[in-house]
């Protein structure tokens, strides 16, 4: 490797890495934002956070690889540019695209790795992610007792707390109702103070009572509905309290691996060819349905005249011919309403297959498209940069950012449209690409001809001939 190589790529890593560790964590807040509210207060330890942080990051990482690759592209060409070693590289009879070659092969390993990533890393970390995810969100809040109100998060027990000290481990004015026999309030317990603690991995509660009374009913026979009242006293006395319920409970993963961000290439291929099935299996499902309605064979039954069969013989022969008339379009109407029906409800099944269908595929071919975003991003940002001649945080960041939104609108509304069935869904997911790649190739073109038309330079130029043709306007006019 050479030394002008080495020189790029170290010019180029350092805001690579800085870039893609800031898009990373502003991905993140919108998971932070959605879900952690719903975790905070429930006793979860800082493991689980830990967790789906880290997974959630491993998940938005092929996400942030191309905007991380535009603007450190951006970053390093601009302060190359802004600081003349371009220009000196140049004149050593260097090309630009000779320039570019260092970053574009890491361009290219990003996109392996970033396909990597999607279809065999991601799938994994989703898994985890949503099903711990699932659990966190499905555990009880952690024990909240408050002044003055029942508090019924223990399963069978309803508790009223008069007032809380010592940071709540010790209560005054403890009222205990005992449900867990299902017959009411039968049992009742209560309390001057008490204590609270618990023990074997905080898996049971003990409050310690001081100075109460404990009244029960009993019934003495079941067949005779006699019951006794039991009232005791006591100085100190103790319950248990199960707290089972109130850990986290891991449900099964394989619960969650039919959902398509967590299934790689071929899993998804497998289930767009098994959905594809079902749809030709419906659509004859439904031509086989249909023909008995188109049946020509249809008949009056006499039961079905409104005139007396004694009588029938009687009548004009024109009368027997409307009355059939009338019965065959009824039976008609019929077979109409429900071939509609029943149409309607095959089309019903086949829309939702094929809404499945074109979920997977787009899945699919996701993993795909934003791998070679990777590279079209290089495409953008490397002669960009090297034309707008700035380095820095501030105009390398701006363009980066806004290059990237519009990708990233353009590639939800083709994958919208690709979902609804309005373009092809190869076409749709491949389309902001193919939007990119020729504005990267004319901002190479424009580059490699030392094109000045994004230098801020430039347009002050423009600005001051226009400012003095106005001006030499003006000068003829007044004279």
């Amino acid at each position: 490797m050479k030394k002008i190589d080495k020189l790029i790529i170290k010019s180029f890593l350092g805001p690579f890495i800085l870039s893609f560790l800031v898009v990373v964590f502003i991905f993140l807040i919108q998971y932070l934002v959605k879900y952690f509210p719903e975790l905070v207060g429930k006793g979860l330890g800082w493991d689980v956070f830990g967790q789906l942080i880290l997974f959630f990051a491993i998940s938005v990482s092929p996400n942030a690889l191309p905007l991380a690759i535009l603007i450190g592209c951006l970053m390093s060409y601009g302060n190359l540019g802004e600081h003349f070693e371009l220009s000196a590289i140049k004149s050593a009879g260097i090309s630009l695209i000779r320039i570019l070659v260092p970053v574009g092969v890491i361009a290219l390993i990003l996109c392996v790795a970033s396909f990597f990533l999607n279809n065999n890393v991601v799938p994994y970390a989703n898994l985890k992610a949503f099903s711990l995810l699932y659990d966190a969100r499905q555990k009880k809040p952690t024990l909240d007792f408050k002044e003055g109100a029942f508090y019924n998060g223990i399963p069978g027990y309803s508790i009223k707390i008069g007032e809380k000290t010592d940071e709540g481990r010790a209560m005054r004015n403890v009222i205990i109702y005992n449900h867990t026999q299902g017959r009411g309030n039968i049992e009742v317990v209560v309390a001057d103070s008490a204590q609270m603690y618990t023990i074997m991995d905080d898996r049971y509660l003990v409050m310690k009572l001081f100075e109460g009374t404990s009244c029960s009913e009993m019934v003495e026979n079941q067949n005779i509905n006699k019951q006794q009242f039991v009232r005791n006293k006591y100085s100190t006395s103790q319950i248990i309290f199960n707290l089972e319920s109130f850990g986290l409970q891991r449900t099964q993963e394989d619960l969650f691996k039919q959902n398509k961000i967590m299934r790689n290439v071929s899993e998804l291929k497998h289930d767009a060819d098994s959905i594809s099935k079902q749809i030709d299996t419906v659509s004859k499902q439904a031509l086989i349905g249909v023909r008995p309605f188109y049946s020509h064979n249809l008949y009056v039954d006499s039961t079905q005249y409104k005139l007396n069969p004694e009588m029938k013989l009687r009548q004009p022969a024109y009368l027997v011919d409307t009355i059939m008339k009338k019965s065959i379009l009824e039976q008609a109407t019929n077979h109409a309403r429900s071939i509609k029906s029943f149409i309607a409800s095959q089309k019903e099944r086949q829309d939702f297959y094929k809404l499945d269908y074109n979920a997977s595929m787009i899945e699919r071919l996701r993993k795909f498209t934003i791998s070679l975003a990777c590279f079209v991003m290089f495409l953008v940002g490397a002669p960009l940069g090297s034309i707008i001649k700035k380095g820095g945080l501030g105009v390398p960041v701006l363009i980066g950012i806004c290059f990237f939104i519009t990708y990233y609108v353009l590639l939800i509304v083709f994958e919208k449209w690709s979902k609804q069935g309005f373009v092809n869904i190869v076409f749709g997911m491949w389309l902001a690409n193919l939007i990119y790649l020729p504005i990267g190739l004319f901002f190479l073109r424009q580059a490699k001809n030392d094109s000045r038309v994004l230098e801020t330079d430039y347009f002050h130029i423009m600005i001051d001939k226009i400012k003095s043709k106005f001006q030499k306007k003006a000068q003829s006019k007044s004279i």
